[in-house]
């Protein structure tokens, strides 16, 4: 299936998304994690079921395979509960630069799909990228003395993160048939999932201003929301290289937002890791700016 520029820019669309989840996280106040997961992806869940009863074929469009369902909904549920037990079980800092490996494996991985080739200026685009996400985390004072042994089960979490990310989105393309419509039922069955999790694991902590509701329904609207839809269309109709270099954009916007809203203060490393960052996605796109 040939590429679309128009779909790669839907996938730019996550990448900005995502880069406002920390800032509407922090945000959010006490919430737990998996209560977060569940009331945010019912948000993102209901808004585009109510979007996919107007559209042609109506709800008719989640009636899809066991193998569509199990792929929408293991992404997207499997993802969040392994980032949630990283950051339980090691430094967060850590997990996160161990997550931020599903845009390089993405780069890697695409070069398996039929009809792609895996080029040097996208290893060199996506190492670029790696190296700006390690400078944020690094100037950010967040790394420590070196992976401990102790956090063993915090950093395989997290290696884990980004396999099923990565995987998630490249096998997208082998599913062309499933229609994007279909991500408002896997949201749905991860709220249901997270709901469950949040029972067993965790107090109930509701919001406690009217900003933190704000913030949540912010959350479900946008990067748990429609981001997934939009990289539901980039990975299965646009230039999968090109958006997994580009996804490293994601941690500068974030720390860009959080200093705009005075969350985090603007250092040396974020303005080298975001030229770092252009640079590598500039690279890795070097075809479609050609085309």
């Amino acid at each position: 299936m040939p590429s679309s520029r128009s779909a790669t820019l839907l996938g730019f669309g996550a990448i900005g998304l995502w880069g406002l989840l920390a800032l509407f996280t922090t945000a959010s106040g006490q919430v737990p994690p998996f209560q977060l997961t569940a009331m945010t992806f019912a948000i993102g869940g209901a808004i585009g079921l109510g979007v996919v009863a107007l559209r042609p074929g109506g709800l008719g469009l989640l009636a899809q395979s066991p193998v569509v369902w199990f792929h929408g909904v293991a992404g997207l549920f499997g993802y969040h509960a392994l980032y949630f037990t990283a950051l339980r079980f090691a430094p967060p800092a850590e997990a996160n630069l161990i997550n931020y490996l599903w845009p390089l494996l993405i780069v890697l991985f695409s070069a398996l799909l039929p009809g792609h080739r895996l080029r040097a200026h996208h290893l060199i685009g996506a190492a670029l990228g790696l190296a700006g996400t390690v400078l944020i985390i690094a100037g950010r004072g967040g790394l420590g003395s070196g992976f401990e042994t102790a956090h063993l089960v915090g950093y395989l979490a997290a290696a884990a993160c980004a396999l099923v990310w990565s995987t998630y989105s490249v096998t997208a393309r082998l599913l062309p048939q499933a229609p994007t419509e279909a991500v408002a039922g896997f949201c749905l069955a991860a709220a249901v999932l997270a709901g469950l999790g949040h029972l067993a694991f965790e107090p109930t902590v509701w919001p406690a201003s009217s900003t933190e509701w704000l913030a949540i329904l912010a959350l479900g609207i946008g990067p748990v929301g429609a981001a997934f839809y939009l990289w539901d269309r980039g990975m299965k109709r646009g230039d999968i290289q090109v958006l997994g270099a580009a996804s490293y954009a994601a941690p500068v916007l974030s720390t860009l937002a959080l200093v705009v809203f005075g969350f985090a203060r603007p250092s040396l490393a974020l303005a080298g890791a975001v030229v770092l960052i252009v640079l590598g996605s500039l690279i890795a796109s070097r075809d479609m700016l050609k085309r």
